[in-house]
């Protein structure tokens, strides 16, 4: 056996603690000196409710926690590959604004970790407008507006959020509006109405639940659809979805009206009701980024002990410096 030569030095088990970092606001992450991966959640910003319409649709919702799921029935996500002591943009969408008329569609805006981006929900449908009558695309898919003839629901984002609720043509009068998708679940369709009773507003799908910072939080519900009108009252707004999702409006009743996407949530708005005039939908909410830095075990110093044969390569290659 080679004798060993050089002092020892001392060594040790260290360990750098998991961090979580919560970002309601657009900033950046510094990750720690011995970080090499990082879990995220990714909430976008949720879209806005339509005029006498559809729920707007939640924000993209992407995780990488293990054991736990995206949105869209999409699986978790691999961790993102990062430098120790390095910096990464972290950008949080800001919610769908109510349109002032039925001439628009408000989705939200998306929300950004490093290269992961989440896409903003999309805008709840207007009433009355032949362009505007189908919820946007989005993260989540925004309900469809209250309208008579049949109208198909807004597609999510694979792997981020659900479509929202469509509107069938049963009865032609009943004029409500869809509720917008969730992360966990499509929003449902109008429903309730008949030739005297103008109909229901769908509910908004439902969210989707983490555990990164160890307490189980929900994000990502969807908006609930506004109801149709007064006509055969009291005809209620659809439910937000769990996860933020605000509330559609009622027709008639201040009690049921229409509540916006929660702060820091992604969730859609409420959609707005034909009552003595036509109202609009609310605000979609702001997004969210969590990020997890998973503890790291290392060893705190180094041996300067040599082994012969290491010598003896190293004098014989020219790398050996007494």
């Amino acid at each position: 056996m080679p004798r060993l030569i050089g002092a020892v030095q001392a060594t040790s088990q260290a360990t750098q603690a998991e961090q979580i970092t919560t970002f309601n606001s657009t900033g950046t992450l510094t990750t720690q000196p011995r970080t090499t991966e990082v879990q995220y959640v990714v909430v976008a910003g949720g879209g806005a409710g339509g005029t006498i319409g559809g729920g707007g649709g939640a924000g993209g919702y992407r995780s990488s926690v293990p054991s736990e799921s995206s949105g869209g029935g999409g699986s978790a996500e691999s961790s993102l590959s990062v430098t120790g002591g390095s910096p990464y943009p972290v950008v949080i969408g800001a919610g769908g604004t109510a349109p002032v008329s039925n001439s628009v569609l408000s989705p939200g805006n998306n929300s950004s970790f490093s290269s992961i981006i989440s896409t903003g929900g999309g805008g709840g449908g207007n009433r009355n407008n032949p362009g505007n009558n189908e919820g946007d695309s989005g993260g989540s898919g925004g309900g469809a507006g209250g309208n008579d003839p049949v109208t198909a629901a807004a597609a999510g984002t694979a792997n981020q959020g659900f479509a929202g609720g469509g509107r069938n043509n049963t009865p032609v009068q009943g004029n409500a509006g869809g509720g917008g998708g969730g992360a966990g679940s499509v929003g449902s369709e109008a429903s309730g109405g008949t030739p005297s009773k103008q109909g229901e507003g769908g509910d908004g799908g439902n969210g989707v639940t983490t555990a990164i910072t160890g307490s189980p939080q929900t994000f990502a519900g969807g908006g609930g659809g506004g109801a149709g009108g007064t006509a055969g009252g009291p005809n209620p707004g659809g439910a937000g979805g769990p996860g933020g999702g605000g509330n559609g409006q009622g027709a008639p009743g201040p009690t049921t009206a229409v509540t916006a996407g929660g702060t820091n949530t992604g969730g859609g708005g409420g959609g707005g009701a034909n009552l003595t005039s036509f109202t609009s939908g609310a605000n979609g909410g702001s997004g969210i980024v969590i990020t997890k830095e998973p503890q790291v075990d290392y060893v705190d110093g180094t041996s300067s002990v040599w082994d012969l044969r290491t010598v003896f390569r190293a004098v014989k290659a020219g790398n050996w410096t007494n």
